[in-house]
């Protein structure tokens, strides 16, 4: 059976009642909890929630590990694959973000967003907080936690993929790790197929590699790194920033994994309408809708516009949330194909 296929059972699984290893403790005192499925040759990898305010990655691993532990020993899933899955690695983020989201809701309302929206800055972001052995420390006891997870599992990782999103753009968007760029025709190949079937634009930018972006096609760029971050900051001789970049989970499991795939999905929660132009950086095409975002914040919460002119303003500009099923599609495909990738 085609690994997407068992999108439909993962989507109807509930995310209620199930309870998998304690791995650690968050800075708040919250249980983070590890799940680990199957005893399969090839070893996966699956994180979501470094960045607390996207929602929807936390959500498919729910669904994911709820699906998984129904299953037989001798499914294939289990047979051929052993899964090491943290649905949410900052607990703490997640209940702050509560505020704006449940994970009943089917996609986000824009004013209720942007009142109570909350994300870590660098120093605090965990998505660039790991450890690597002798070189780094982990930046916050939720990496330390996530790495000996990790660790202990006493493998070499396949494939591990880091569920990510944004607030806005014209369409998804892939990261791919450099070392495997011509590697993974075929997985552009389908994420894009799948993309383009359920409506969506690609988004693209070319960022000339600042930060580790590269372009290596419409809607396919190289994942960002610590030290091209730490670089992007010195360039404009702002030390204190850049020495609060630590390893990425991408980087901190290669470190254990010398030639793990690592990718990272990119889900905008809301869409504004493509507009065809010239693909430069800084890009004034995405300042223009950043702007108009900050400005929707700004106006809510000096009470100049309500909820309701919010979202009317918003719709009339031709913004709309994309579905939160349609997000977890394009993951799961994103997950497949890499499980394809490595196969």
């Amino acid at each position: 059976m085609e690994l997407y296929q068992y999108i439909p059972s993962i989507l109807k699984a509930s995310i209620f009642n199930i309870r998998g290893i304690k791995i650690g403790t968050s800075i708040e005192g919250r249980s983070i909890e590890g799940f680990i499925y199957g005893n399969g040759s090839l070893k996966i990898s699956l994180i979501a929630g470094n960045h607390a305010d996207e929602p929807i990655g936390p959500l498919l691993l729910k669904k994911l590990v709820s699906f998984l532990s129904e299953l037989k020993n001798e499914h294939t899933l289990l047979q051929k694959y052993t899964w090491y899955i943290i649905p949410h690695t900052n607990p703490d983020g997640e209940q702050r973000n509560k505020k704006w989201y449940s994970y009943n809701d089917t996609e986000t309302h824009l004013a209720t967003y942007l009142t109570h929206v909350t994300r870590e800055l660098p120093g605090h972001d965990m998505e660039f907080g790991f450890p690597v052995e002798g070189k780094h420390n982990a930046l916050r006891p939720e990496n330390e936690s996530i790495y000996n997870f990790w660790k202990k599992a006493n493998t070499s990782f396949d494939l591990h993929v880091s569920l990510h999103g944004m607030t806005t753009t014209y369409g998804p968007w892939f990261l791919i790790d450099e070392n495997w760029i011509n590697r993974t025709q075929k997985l552009r190949s389908q994420c894009a197929l799948r993309t383009k079937k359920l409506g969506y634009h690609l988004f693209d930018l070319d960022r000339k590699g600042e930060k580790g972006f590269k372009r290596i096609d419409e809607g396919f760029c190289t994942r960002p790194d610590s030290n091209e971050m730490k670089k992007h900051f010195l360039a404009l001789n702002d030390i204190e920033t850049a020495q609060k970049f630590h390893p990425s989970s991408m980087e901190s499991i290669r470190s254990l994994s010398d030639d793990c795939l690592t990718l990272v999905s990119e889900m905008p929660l809301f869409i504004f309408p493509k507009e065809t132009r010239q693909l430069k950086w800084p890009d004034p095409f995405l300042q223009k809708w950043s702007t108009q975002f900050a400005s929707w914040k700004l106006q809510l919460a000096q009470g100049k516009i309500t909820p309701e002119q919010c979202t009317i303003e918003a719709k009339d500009l031709g913004v709309i949330p994309m579905p939160w099923e349609d997000q977890m599609r394009l993951q799961w495909q994103l997950i497949v194909s890499g499980i394809e990738s490595v196969s």
